[in-house]
């Protein structure tokens, strides 16, 4: 299972997250398995406006060109979010399951969770890059699901799904989420567990962090910093962003699972009968890159992942974009260079 897999298949080789089509009928086996009286309709019909937003058929928006936040990682991370919820509606009480309404509400959010790295023709017409989001992505994502939801006649579900949507990211403290009902806290868990696990858990997530990650935080701010006190570099190149990810998951993503989301992983285990895929995969990745750090061959850094964005040529488009960026923060108006601050600690990576 893990020895042959694919760059573009999910944790068992066996469901092409690059196909809405695939990923959407695996988890509509699962969804018809744990709720068979309920429809699928709501749920199916948001993966076809998944796919036609993020493709730009949308009139009013371009197409996806974040290349690390691409459309095989929204599909990867909704796959992994209806394992872990058929994971724990087998094994609590029945009265403490999710339902259908609520599981399917987290699918749906779970589509759009990155909605907000997509720019609108009209109000983004400035911008060069979904990337440039980075920082504001999850709020926005939370505003397109505010007007999406009631597009598809679930308007009673967006004060859920717009605070939910945050235990994707950073920019709300988790403690800030307003949620009435406990279950909806569980939701989002299942949803911050899998957007983590499903990134960490790639086949190609190494090569992706350095070639694909690594301009999207040039883009959005978050590599190199202006501050007062000066330019505040915090990764100088892929190279130095995959040196902090052992960091960054000791420190921010191991805490999150572990504690913030209630270790809401393990509920992969009874869904996969006793063994986590996602687990072992992540452990495999660090235990790569910790021998990669020990012995500096980068060059076992290899494999060429699938880029799921519309352009061809968005991976080389999205690195020249953040070439040039580098190339204007590193000169002020008289010319000359600016002097590199110290870094700053930031939980970034996973965003």
């Amino acid at each position: 299972m893990f020895q042959d897999r694919r760059n573009d298949y999910d944790v068992t080789n066996r469901v092409q997250v690059s196909s809405p089509v695939i990923v959407r009928n695996a988890v509509r086996d699962i969804f018809g398995e744990l709720y068979p009286s309920h429809a699928f309709d709501a749920v199916w019909i948001a993966f076809h406006d998944f796919e036609r937003f993020f493709l730009g058929l949308e009139p009013d928006y371009h197409a996806v060109d974040t290349t690390y936040h691409d459309i095989q990682h929204t599909l990867d991370m909704t796959l992994a979010l209806a394992r872990l919820i058929a994971g724990h509606e087998i094994t609590v009480q029945a009265s403490d399951r999710l339902g259908a309404e609520r599981a399917s509400l987290a699918v749906i959010t779970a589509l759009f969770h990155d909605s907000g790295y997509l720019r609108h023709r009209r109000i983004d017409h400035d911008s060069i890059s979904g990337a440039e989001f980075t920082l504001s992505h999850v709020s926005r994502s939370a505003s397109f699901l505010s007007s999406y939801l009631p597009r598809i006649g679930l308007d009673d579900l967006v004060p859920v799904a717009t605070q939910i949507v945050h235990f994707t990211g950073y920019e709300k403290n988790l403690n800030d989420i307003e949620l009435d009902d406990p279950k909806d806290s569980i939701a989002g868990h299942l949803l911050g567990t899998a957007d983590l696990i499903a990134q960490l858990a790639d086949r190609c997530y190494l090569e992706k962090c350095r070639d694909r990650l690594f301009p999207e935080f040039i883009l959005g701010g978050i590599a190199v910093e202006h501050a007062p006190d000066g330019t505040l570099v915090r990764y100088r190149s892929g190279l130095d962003l995959l040196a902090q990810t052992l960091k960054y998951y000791q420190h921010y993503a191991r805490r999150r699972l572990e504690n913030d989301f209630n270790r809401a992983y393990r509920y992969a285990e009874p869904f996969f009968e006793g063994i986590d895929p996602y687990m072992i995969c992540i452990e495999k990745n660090l235990a790569h890159l910790g021998q990669i750090l020990l012995t500096s061959d980068w060059g076992k850094l290899r494999r060429h992942p699938v880029c799921v964005v519309p352009d061809e040529a968005g991976e080389a488009k999205l690195m020249n974009l953040a070439l040039e960026r580098i190339r204007a923060m590193a000169e002020i108006p008289d010319g000359s260079h600016k002097t590199p601050g110290p870094g700053r600690p930031r939980p970034a990576i996973g965003f």
